[in-house]
């Protein structure tokens, strides 16, 4: 009789012990599970970098004047010409700058900061007009990399009053959703609650 409560007592706890190890080990992966969720997560935000929001065509007249001196600048000579620059500006925001964490036990992917927009490239095209050059400054083929660093910094000028960066300002509501939909692929959340969102763009993301 002994012999039996004794193998009875035994297989209670083992099965004790088992179930034991058991859930250990399963909270733990599910736990490694989680933080590999959320590490992958967050790299695959940053992966997209940078986002453009806003595109802007310019079509500016830049006149270029080149002079140079000679003989203790006692003689002069200069090279002109009229440059139209036909350029595209892209605004948009680098996703590398948001500050974020994840809260592993909620599952949630918590936005403390969202960047200010930023000015991501200049493509400019130039078309010369109305060459002249100087006795003994003519221009050259490494001209063209001087114009182009020219234009990139003259369109780079005007992008403040063109309206552009108020308006990308207002696609950063959008760039937010994106994130979510990004965050909800492996069924988490986005809490964006600590970003200061105008009233009338946080009732868009109610409805």
């Amino acid at each position: 009789m002994d012999n039996l409560l004794d193998i009875f007592l035994g297989l209670i706890l083992g099965a004790i012990a088992t179930y034991w190890v058991y859930t250990f080990f399963r909270k733990k992966q599910s736990k490694e599970l989680t933080s590999h969720q959320s590490t992958v997560l967050l790299e695959k935000i940053k992966t997209v970098c940078k986002l453009i929001s806003v595109e802007g065509d310019f079509a500016e007249i830049y006149k270029y004047e080149n002079t140079k001196e000679r003989f203790m600048s006692l003689i002069s000579s200069k090279k002109k010409a009229l440059v139209v620059i036909n350029a595209k500006a892209q605004i948009g925001y680098d996703l590398q700058k948001i500050l974020m964490h994840s809260d592993n036990e909620k599952k949630k992917i918590v936005l403390t900061n969202f960047p200010e927009p930023e000015i991501l490239s200049i493509e400019p095209e130039l078309e010369f007009y109305d060459i002249k050059n100087g006795f003994f400054n003519s221009f050259k083929p490494d001209d063209l990399t001087v114009l182009n660093q020219e234009a990139k910094k003259h369109i780079r000028e005007k992008i403040p009053e063109s309206g552009l960066m108020e308006t990308a300002k207002k696609e950063a509501l959008q760039t937010v959703l994106l994130i979510e939909k990004i965050v909800e692929t492996i069924g988490w959340q986005l809490d964006y609650t600590a970003l200061e969102i105008p009233e009338a763009e946080k009732k868009k993301l109610i409805d």
